[in-house]
């Protein structure tokens, strides 16, 4: 829709009429988040109340359907980068975040541990490299005060403040990890999310065919990459008092870890009692195919 038409639905929206309102609010719904912007202006331009209420509910709508789209398109693309997809995550509480900034942050992460890198260390001593510059340097650890909150599953607050939970500690670890070359993939351990380390980078090429993939060790990022061996996760699922299922000692999909970063969020507006938020992400998980009860 050209721009001047838009202009003049968006003055339309303080119509006292519902009739009126409610056409002009479907044809902009119709629009792309694009023209945010322009809705901000007018919010800004008028002390009207009820005139800011609907202006703000209407930015919020277009800004939750292009997450979804965004995540839908995420889901059904064969390139399913998982610091893109906890990104879209970060993006439904953050709208206005790009994702440049988030891959910056990463890119930067990279870098410092690349520097101290060298063909010749083996994969213990690659790992130690990387929780030394992870969390001694950067300073990177587990949010003691307020584990559950919704900040912790965010990529972006965790890169701001070097606090997050085990998935999120371990997305960042992991995307690091993989774009210095390194075969470290998630595993979607209940009560608790780990990493494993392959024994050959060519493995990464065999996840999720049900295809058998050699694992050196595990790395539990939430405890400052301390490694384990399968005896250790053996003990945690036995000590939890779980089923034993071989795919809590297998490396999971991209897909698996959005999915559950957003259950993660789930757990976290319900506790904060947000009923409005909590219904919005259980639309974004039913894209997985999967609402949660």
């Amino acid at each position: 829709m050209e721009k001047n038409k838009i202009l003049a639905l968006i003055s339309l929206l303080d119509d006292p009429s519902d009739e009126v309102f409610s056409t002009v609010e479907g044809e902009l719904l119709k629009e792309e988040v694009g023209i945010v912007p322009d809705l901000e202006k007018a919010w800004e331009s008028t002390l009207d109340s009820t005139y800011q209420r609907r202006l703000e509910n209407l930015i919020h709508t277009l800004q939750f359907k292009d997450v979804k789209t965004g995540l839908r398109q995420w889901l059904s693309s064969s390139d399913d980068d998982l610091l893109y997809g906890a990104y879209l995550v970060s993006k439904y509480q953050y709208p206005e975040l790009r994702y440049e900034d988030v891959n910056n942050k990463i890119n930067q992460i990279r870098k410092d541990i690349w520097l101290e890198l060298n063909d010749h260390l083996t994969a213990l001593e690659k790992v130690r490299i990387i929780n030394h510059i992870l969390f001694d340097v950067h300073g990177f650890t587990r949010n003691n005060t307020n584990f559950m909150a919704a900040q912790n599953t965010l990529i972006c607050d965790v890169l701001d403040t070097r606090k997050g939970n085990p998935i999120s500690l371990s997305v960042i670890y992991s995307v690091v990890a993989q774009r210095l070359g390194l075969p470290i993939l998630g595993v979607n351990l209940p009560k608790n999310f780990v990493l494993a380390y392959l024994d050959e980078a060519g493995d990464l090429a065999a996840v999720g065919k049900g295809e058998e993939i050699s694992i050196l060790f595990y790395i539990n990022a939430i405890n400052k990459g301390a490694v384990l061996g399968r005896k250790e996760i053996e003990f945690f699922v036995h000590q939890q008092k779980l089923e034993p299922d071989v795919s809590y000692f297998l490396p999971c999909s991209n897909k698996d870890i959005v999915q559950r970063m957003l259950n993660n969020l789930l757990y976290a507006f319900e506790s904060s009692n947000q009923p409005d938020k909590v219904e919005e992400i259980r639309e974004l998980l039913s894209l997985f195919g999967h609402i949660p009860s």
